[in-house]
């Protein structure tokens, strides 16, 4: 299996393809800048040099990391990008699932949330990208930092949203590589409370009042389940 990372450059996009590829996943990594992701490329493959197993990473511009990806492809970009990313790589997507990650933050405070007229990035994508592209909003909620540690699991549980089953059932098969567990919540709709959970970690996780950080969202079952 192949998968693409737009904004793979990034933190979240960094340590995304190393847990991925160090669960057996090839990765390419998207960016504006092919050159440069294929240089990020090299070094993430050899911080995964001792794993055994590990998939490979390489890089491309954005364009070029869709058409190599098999199925999936995640957008983690700045949510500035979000938009216009999507534009750009629209004709690529045929018969291919785009896992939209990003959270439209406010501009100059990342402890709120901006969403975007059509009520979430998730569904803003959908309507760019029209019916027959499938969207599911996932990963929304997980540190950058938690990712790129990878001496550490990672500490939370992950919520799915889309508005298509089997597109939905795909990318929790696929999340579910990195030992974790993904949860199906419902429609694309509902992105737009996912995607709020994150600006309200983003502020516990600075808290001086706060003894932790890097936080995720657990969904705990009753004692004894």
């Amino acid at each position: 299996m192949k998968i693409a990372i737009l904004g793979g450059t990034g933190p979240q996009g960094k340590g995304l393809a190393l847990r991925f590829a160090g669960a057996g996943v090839d990765v390419v990594l998207g960016s504006r800048d092919g050159a440069r992701a294929s240089d990020i490329a090299g070094e993430l493959n050899e911080q995964l040099s001792a794993t055994s197993q590990a998939g490979n990473i390489s890089g491309a511009d954005n364009n070029q990391a869709v058409q190599a990806a098999d199925k999936m492809v995640v957008l983690s970009v700045p949510y500035a990008a979000h938009d216009a990313t999507l534009n750009s790589i629209k004709a690529d997507l045929a018969d291919k699932i785009l896992i939209d990650i990003v959270v439209p933050l406010k501009d100059g405070d990342p402890k709120a949330v901006d969403m975007p007229p059509e009520g979430s990035a998730t569904e803003a994508a959908q309507a760019i990208l029209g019916s027959d592209i499938h969207v599911v909003g996932a990963l929304h909620n997980v540190s950058a930092v938690t990712l790129n540690n990878l001496e550490q699991q990672i500490n939370c549980d992950i919520l799915v949203c889309g508005n298509n089953l089997d597109a939905k059932n795909q990318v929790i098969e696929l999340v579910e590589k990195l030992n974790v567990k993904a949860y199906n919540v419902g429609p694309a709709v509902n992105a737009r409370c996912v995607e709020a959970i994150t600006p309200m970690l983003i502020r516990l996780n600075i808290s001086k009042k706060v003894p932790f950080s890097h936080a995720g969202i657990k969904i705990c079952p009753p004692d004894g389940h």
